[in-house]
C-alpha cells in the first residue's frame, strides 16, 4: 500500500528532512563563515592564506568530533531508541550554533575568540555527529521493502537544503548590507536564527513514533551489551569498505559546496554574493534530485546507483576547474549546478539505506554513525584544508588538487566493488546445498479414491 502523507513512514521521512536541513543550515553556517568571515575577525593576525587555512581548520575541527558524537549517540540509539537520541542532538547544535551568533572576536576578547570558537564547533560536531545516524534509520526502518532507497533519502535532503539555507541568508545579508555592516554584525543574525529553527525541528520530531526495528529489537531483548564491541567484533570489514565508499562523497560536497566559495572568490575574484548565489543555486537543483536518485537505487541497485556517482565525481574534476579558471561568475554557477546539483545526488540518494544495510538493527545506529563520521574526518572536514594547501603547494595551479579528486574517487570505486563481491560471497556461503537428486526421499504413492 502506498504511503500517505499521515502514514508513519512519510511522517518519519518528512521529519527527517525537516529536522536535518536544520542540523545541517547551523553546521554549513560555520563552513561559509571560515571561508568569508573568521579568518578576518578571528585570526586578524595572520596573512590572508594563512588566516583562511587556519579558519578551515577550526571547520574540520567539527568534523573531527563527529565521531564523538556518534560514538555517544549509536550507543544511546541502540540502547534506548532512535527517537531519544535524535531530540537530544538538536538542542546540542541549536545551543552551539546560537553562541557563536553572539561570541565576541578576536579584537574584544583577544585569543579567547578563537578558543571559545573552536569549543563551540566540537559542541556542533558532537551534534551533528549523533543526528545523522538516527535522521537516516528513522526513515529507512519505517519504510516498507523496496522504497528504502527512496525513503532514506529524505534526510539526505537536509544537507543540500541546510546548505541552501545557509549560503542564501549570507548572499542575502551580504547583498543588504555593506562590507563593514556585514563583518560588524550582519553575519551573526544567519547564526542567531537558528533558535527559530531548532524550535520548529523539536516540534515536529517529537510528533514522530520509534523505528518498527528498533521495537523489535527491544522486544526480543537482543539490545548488544555495548554496541560499538559488537560492531567491532562482528562487522569490521563492513565498516571498512563502507568509509571507503564514504571518501568520494564527503571530498565532493566539500569540494562544489565549501571550498568552491573560497576558491572563486580568493583566487579568481568572483564577487562574494556571485559565488554564494551559485552554490545556492547548485544546492537548490540538489534538493529534488536526491530522491530520485534515492528512487533510482531502489530499481536498479544500491551499489550501481552508488558507484556511477563516484565515477561521475571523477570524471568532472578536470572539466570543472578548467571551468572555474574563466572567472565568469556564469559558467561557475552552470558548473556548480553540474557538479553538485545533479551528480553529487547519485551517491549521497542511496547512501542511507546502502549503510543501514550493511548492519544487523542491535548495532545499525552505531555502525552507520561509525562510518559515515569517522571517514568524515577526511572526507569532508579536511577537505577545504587539504586542497588550500594543494593549491598552495601548486602555486595556484589547480591540478594537484584534481589528482587528488580523482584518486579519492578511484578509492570509493573499489569499494563499491569490493562490498559487491563480498556480498555475493556471502549469499553464497548462505544458501543451503543442493541435496542429490538420489539421497531425495521418494514421493509417496497417491492416495487412491
Amino acid at each position: 500500500m502506498p504511503a500517505t502523507a499521515q502514514s508513519p513512514t512519510s511522517k518519519a521521512a518528512l521529519a527527517g528532512a525537516i529536522g536535518t536541513t536544520i542540523e545541517w543550515y547551523d553546521f554549513f553556517l560555520y563552513g561559509t563563515a571560515a571561508g568569508i568571515v573568521f579568518d578576518k575577525l578571528f585570526f586578524p593576525r595572520f596573512d590572508s592564506v594563512v588566516g583562511t587555512l587556519i579558519a578551515f581548520a577550526t571547520f574540520a575541527v567539527g568534523f573531527v568530533a563527529r565521531p564523538l558524537g556518534g560514538l555517544i549517540f549509536g550507543h544511546f540509539g541502540d540502547r534506548v531508541g532512535r527517537k531519544t537520541a535524535l531530540i537530544t542532538t538538536m538542542f546540542l547544535m541549536g545551543i552551539g550554533t546560537f553562541l557563536v551568533g553572539v561570541l565576541p572576536t578576536y579584537g574584544t576578547i583577544g585569543v579567547w575568540a578563537p578558543i571559545l570558537l573552536v569549543l563551540l564547533r566540537i559542541i556542533q560536531g558532537i551534534g551533528i555527529g549523533g543526528e545523522w545516524g538516527g535522521a537516516v534509520l528513522m526513515s529507512v526502518e519505517h519504510a516498507p521493502e523496496g522504497r528504502k532507497g527512496y525513503y532514506g533519502s529524505w534526510p539526505q535532503i537536509g544537507v543540500p537544503a541546510g546548505l541552501m539555507l545557509g549560503t542564501g541568508v549570507f548572499a542575502l545579508l551580504s547583498s543588504a548590507l555593506s562590507s563593514e555592516q556585514f563583518l560588524a554584525w550582519g553575519w551573526r543574525i544567519a547564526f542567531l536564527l537558528s533558535a527559530l529553527l531548532v524550535l520548529l525541528g523539536l516540534w515536529i520530531r517529537l510528533q514522530v513514533f520509534e523505528t518498527p526495528d528498533f521495537q523489535a529489537v527491544r522486544k526480543e531483548d537482543t539490545q548488544a551489551r555495548i554496541p560499538i564491541v559488537e560492531l567491532l567484533r562482528t562487522s569490521k570489514l563492513n565498516l571498512l569498505l563502507g568509509m571507503g565508499t564514504r571518501m568520494a562523497e564527503g571530498i565532493a560536497f566539500n569540494t562544489w559546496g565549501v571550498f568552491a566559495i573560497a576558491y572563486t572568490t580568493t583566487e579568481l575574484d568572483v564577487p562574494r554574493t556571485h559565488a554564494l548565489i551559485g552554490v545556492m543555486v547548485a544546492a537548490a537543483v540538489c534538493v529534488p534530485m536526491i530522491p530520485l536518485w534515492g528512487a533510482v537505487s531502489d530499481r536498479f541497485g544500491r551499489l550501481r546507483t552508488f558507484g556511477l556517482g563516484a565515477a561521475l565525481f571523477g570524471a568532472s574534476a578536470v572539466p570543472a576547474f578548467v571551468l572555474f579558471d574563466t572567472g565568469s561568475a556564469l559558467v561557475i554557477g552552470g558548473t556548480l549546478v553540474v557538479t553538485l546539483g545533479l551528480f553529487y545526488g547519485a551517491m549521497y540518494g542511496p547512501q542511507a539505506a546502502l549503510y543501514a544495510e550493511l548492519f544487523p538493527p542491535n548495532v545499525r545506529y552505531s555502525g552507520v554513525s561509525f562510518v559515515y563520521q569517522v571517514s568524515g574526518i577526511f572526507a569532508s572536514g579536511c577537505t577545504p584544508l587539504i586542497l588550500t594547501s594543494l593549491l598552495n603547494a601548486g602555486d595556484g595551479s589547480p591540478w594537484l588538487m584534481v589528482t587528488y579528486i580523482v584518486g579519492m574517487s578511484a578509492v570509493s570505486l573499489v569499494s563499491v566493488v569490493l562490498i559487491a563481491v563480498l556480498a555475493r560471497r556471502r549469499a553464497r556461503a548462505a544458501a543451503p546445498e543442493p541435496v542429490p537428486a538420489a539421497a531425495q526421499p521418494a514421493s509417496p504413492p497417491p492416495v487412491r479414491q
